[in-house]
């Protein structure tokens, strides 16, 4: 019988674990982070939680004449804002899981 026991502690210890990483997932959407690019002609805020919440372009990142260079700008401060959101989130996911990944939780 001893084997159910740890097997109950088990199912209680997931449970927690599972209602941690919920409490952070919620934390998470509050939490911003700033990716940028160019030096800082382009940055952007992301939160925890992925999204992409502001975009900033400094006029000096505006060439008419160019505008694929700003596009690119974009592109880069986006994933460089949301590299750094999933780096948070891995980190406060951390702090529950002990290190441990589980594909597909977070």
């Amino acid at each position: 019988m001893s084997g159910l026991g740890n097997f109950s502690e088990l199912m209680k210890q997931a449970q927690r674990m599972q209602r941690d990483m919920g409490k952070i997932q919620e934390e998470l959407k509050e939490r911003y982070v700033e990716g940028s690019a160019g030096d800082g002609l382009v940055k952007v805020i992301c939160s925890g939680a992925n999204e992409l919440v502001k975009i900033e372009i400094n006029p000096e990142a505006v060439d008419t004449e160019d505008m694929s260079l700003l596009e690119d700008l974009v592109v880069a401060a986006v994933n460089n804002g949301l590299k750094k959101a999933d780096e948070l989130r891995q980190a406060e996911m951390g702090k529950v899981t002990g290190g441990m990944n589980f594909p597909g939780m977070f």
